[in-house]
C-alpha cells in the first residue's frame, strides 16, 4: 500500500510511467482501452478529487513493477491488475465519460 501511495503522489510520474507500462503490455492486455479511459478520467480537471485518487491508485498498481501476481505469467499475470481496475471503474463509473472512452479508443487503435 505504501508503494502505491508513493507511486501516485506525483501525477507527472504516474503519467510518464503509465504510458511506458502500457506500451510494454498493450498487445497482451485485454483491458487496455479501459485502462486508458481511466487514465484520461484521472487527469481530467473536471473529475472530483476523490475519484482521481481512486483512479490514480488503480493506475499506480498497474505501473508498479511488483504486484500480487507477476504480470509475465501467462493467463494469470494481469488478473490482479484487472481486479483492481474493475473495482476502480465500479467506484468511479459516473465520472468516466464518453469522451474519455472515445479518446481511449483513438489511442488504442493507433
Amino acid at each position: 500500500m505504501r508503494a502505491i501511495r508513493r507511486a501516485v503522489r506525483d501525477e507527472e510520474s504516474v503519467t510518464r510511467r503509465f504510458w511506458k507500462a502500457l506500451r510494454r503490455v498493450a498487445a497482451n492486455t485485454p483491458f487496455a482501452e479501459d485502462l486508458v479511459a481511466v487514465y484520461f478520467c484521472a487527469i481530467d480537471p473536471a473529475t472530483p478529487r476523490r475519484v482521481k485518487l481512486t483512479l490514480l491508485g488503480a493506475l499506480g498498481y498497474f505501473i508498479l513493477p511488483t504486484d500480487a501476481v507477476a504480470d509475465f505469467l501467462p493467463l494469470l499475470g494481469f488478473t490482479d491488475d484487472m481486479a483492481v481496475l474493475a473495482a476502480a471503474i465500479a467506484m468511479a463509473a459516473g465520472a468516466i465519460t464518453d469522451d474519455h472512452r472515445r479518446r481511449a479508443r483513438e489511442i488504442i487503435s493507433q
